[in-house]
């Protein structure tokens, strides 16, 4: 026998697909609400189970220090028998990190890292493609590895921002006081070091290596080295622009206040010839610190920055005559 479905059936049908497809399109929503969700990092082991899930979102929703919880046995000089922080990736050694990670403008402070042999070294090892870490202070920090180190990111794939960093940095190769190398399509912007570096080859006061992107970032720690050092970049076959190093620089050969060797692009940028100790470019240009500290060097180099006093969301800000150029979300 041959079923007829009445009109009424018909409606009923139709309103059941309606529910089951909204209940459907409900869940796949709360799925994806779920999977991007952000995961708050409060404490040392917190922070240490972002190597579980090198994908997720995290923020960080306090400052990290000494007297946080997990420190002694995750992050101190004495923990891990002496090596200190285990610096995130995957549990297996390879997987990077390809998640977000906001500080929030917080600090993470009195991180020790002590692994002599081992590369890729930092508070976090490899920042993969899509990785993007950003306003976070790593302060206070004392890094000590082989190759490709720096206290923030030993190699970044991805996209570091609005961060910055102090303490020292030491190792043999590609060190940086914030990065140690930026890859080809990966940057660096609005971000800063104060820290001392020191390398026998490829010792930047931000990044060791470059040949992506460096913009809108300086440095004022020293750097020392053997050969391919300089205030800012080490050794620069990317993009480096719009930024300044004051730092003194001391090595061998391939020396520079900004940059000590560069097969890529400079522009923009400036060094302090009397800080640094250095006269010789090989990329960005020498100024004396009176020159440096004035706000006409900058304007001449179309940077957006304005005095201090005007600041309203400019990329720099500078206390004319009295200081160098600051980023512009360091103004308070």
């Amino acid at each position: 026998m041959k079923t007829i479905l009445s009109p009424r059936r018909d409606h009923y049908l139709a309103r059941v697909s309606i529910f089951l497809i909204m209940l459907a399109l409900i869940a796949g929503m709360v799925g994806c609400s779920l999977f991007s969700q952000n995961l708050e990092i409060r404490d040392w082991h917190d922070l240490n189970a972002v190597r579980d899930k090198l994908g997720g979102h995290y923020i960080l929703m306090n400052d990290l220090d000494s007297t946080t919880a997990g420190y002694e046995e995750l992050a101190s000089p004495t923990a891990n028998d002496g090596k200190g922080w285990h610096p995130i990736i995957g549990a297996g050694g390879d997987p990077p990190f390809t998640g977000t990670f906001d500080g929030q403008g917080y600090e993470i402070r009195d991180m020790f890292i002590n692994l002599p042999g081992i590369g890729y070294v930092g508070l976090f090892s490899i920042v993969g493609e899509g990785g993007r870490i950003e306003d976070i202070g790593v302060v206070n920090s004392n890094v000590t590895s082989t190759a490709y180190i720096g206290s923030l990111v030993g190699v970044n794939l991805g996209t570091v921002s609005n961060s910055y960093s102090t303490g020292s940095v030491t190792g043999n190769a590609w060190v940086g006081g914030l990065v140690g190398f930026n890859f080809e399509e990966a940057t660096v912007s609005n971000s800063y070091s104060t820290g001392s570096v020191t390398s026998e080859y490829g010792a930047g006061g931000l990044a060791g290596g470059n040949a992506g992107t460096v913009s809108n970032s300086y440095s004022t720690g020293s750097v020392t080295g053997n050969e391919g050092v300089g205030g800012l970049v080490g050794a620069n076959n990317g993009t480096v622009s719009n930024s300044y190093s004051t730092g003194s620089v001391t090595g061998d050969s391939s020396v520079g206040g900004l940059v000590g060797y560069s097969e890529g692009t400079v522009s923009d940028s400036f060094w302090d010839t009397e800080t640094s100790g250095q006269a010789t470019p090989d990329g960005g240009t020498g100024k004396t610190p009176v020159e440096m500290k004035n706000i006409a060097t900058f304007l001449g180099a179309d940077w957006s920055i304005v005095l201090i006093g005007n600041y309203v969301n400019e990329t720099w800000y500078i206390d004319d005559g009295n200081d160098y150029p600051r980023l512009g979300w360091q103004h308070v």
